[in-house]
């Protein structure tokens, strides 16, 4: 899948040069906690959110003034950007920029990857360059409800949930010796030595994401070194 397959088409934006109270309207309006910021040309050149809201002087909610000495030492860079956050007017000065976004062909591994790695809940999507959507983490989010196994129109045998998931444990350090699993009606009993509590409830969850699984059953242990006399 990729960005195109999940993203929200109907996008919210707005223009660099309009007003932070229509930006907050908007938000508020179409309950969403941010969006695109475009130029004269349509291009997305920044975001906004209510993180760049919350500290504002019409609310009270601005930075407390500093004692007279951090005041002093505090970068003249860092005081600058302070006051447009609170007080400027225009979306353009209280934005986050540069807009980081994705093209709609992009995987959705590289999307997920993306969120997390820059920690913003929300990408634009282009094609050509031009804004097309916005994929975020609730769509993700959907398009794993969407995801849920259909079902099957016969149980597989037991030998098929084996090989089923052996392949899927294949390829894991962590996993348990092919020898060391047993199907029995469907059940999978998972037997071995595990050096965590992770790597048992990895072999567990891998032997029950398996289509056909009724039931899983642990006897794992943990292994146990072996210090020479």
């Amino acid at each position: 899948m990729q960005a195109s397959d999940i993203m929200t088409t109907r996008v919210v934006s707005i223009a660099a040069e309009s007003s932070v109270y229509d930006a907050a309207k908007l938000l508020a309006d179409s309950r969403i906690s941010g969006m695109p910021v475009v130029d004269d040309a349509g291009s997305v050149i920044g975001i906004v959110s209510e993180g760049d809201l919350l500290r504002r002087i019409e609310t009270g909610t601005e930075t407390q003034r500093r004692s007279w000495l951090a005041e002093f030492l505090a970068p003249t860079r860092q005081l600058a950007v302070e006051y447009l956050k609170e007080r400027s007017i225009r979306v353009r000065d209280v934005m986050s920029a540069p807009a980081v976004t994705v093209d709609e062909s992009t995987p959705l591994g590289a999307v997920a990857e993306l969120l997390g790695r820059k920690h913003i809940k929300r990408l634009p999507v282009l094609s050509k360059g031009k804004l097309v959507g916005i994929v975020s983490r609730a769509n993700l989010v959907r398009a794993l409800a969407s995801c849920a196994p259909a079902q099957l129109d016969a149980q597989p045998s037991d030998d098929q949930i084996r090989s089923a998931i052996t392949k899927e444990l294949d390829g894991h350090r962590w996993a348990m010796a092919a020898d060391d699993l047993i199907v029995t009606d469907g059940v999978a009993h998972c037997w071995g030595a595990v050096r965590s509590e992770e790597e048992r409830q990895a072999i567990l969850a891998a032997a029950a994401r398996v289509p056909g699984v009724k039931g899983v059953k642990d006897h794992l242990e943990y292994s146990v070194a072996f210090t020479p006399m």
